[in-house]
């Protein structure tokens, strides 16, 4: 595994949700999923009644994590990481669900009701932003 990848990872294992991105029907989307990274794999848990997880199913995805959103200060560096690759669907083990911690209740009302996906990642980034201004910091300035 190259340093760029085992830093991307790093950096996921540091936030619990991020973006995947497919296509559905001819048109992109993008939907929220909970991560876990196993043996350089990322695996992620979505809510089945969407049915985007279909969408997924056999594809190459995207998916997407940042730190873009966490309150810092903007005395740390902001990052971004991305991984594209095969999406299969997956029943993961006693200890990968232990890893994902505790399913939410519901999503838009209904139950959840969890379904599982893995990313075979064939292309890895990672993005920094430093030195930048924070929103709260350029209104100040303007």
């Amino acid at each position: 595994m190259s340093t760029d990848e085992l830093r991307a990872i790093e950096l996921l294992s540091r936030v619990n949700y991020g973006r995947v991105a497919t296509s559905m029907r001819a048109l992109p989307f993008l939907a929220a999923a909970r991560h876990i990274v196993v043996d350089g794999r990322v695996l992620l848990r979505m809510h089945r009644g969407f049915g985007y997880h279909q969408a997924c199913q056999g594809s190459v995805v995207a998916y997407g994590a940042d730190n873009f959103n966490t309150g810092e200060d903007g005395r740390r560096a902001l990052w971004s990481v991305q991984f594209v690759g095969t999406c299969e669907m997956v029943e993961p083990t006693t200890t990968e669900l232990e890893l994902f911690g505790p399913a939410p209740h519901y999503v838009d009302g209904d139950l959840f009701d969890p379904v599982y996906l893995r990313i075979e990642p064939n292309f890895v980034r990672v993005h920094s932003l430093d030195g930048g201004h924070t929103r709260q910091q350029l209104q100040h300035v303007l």
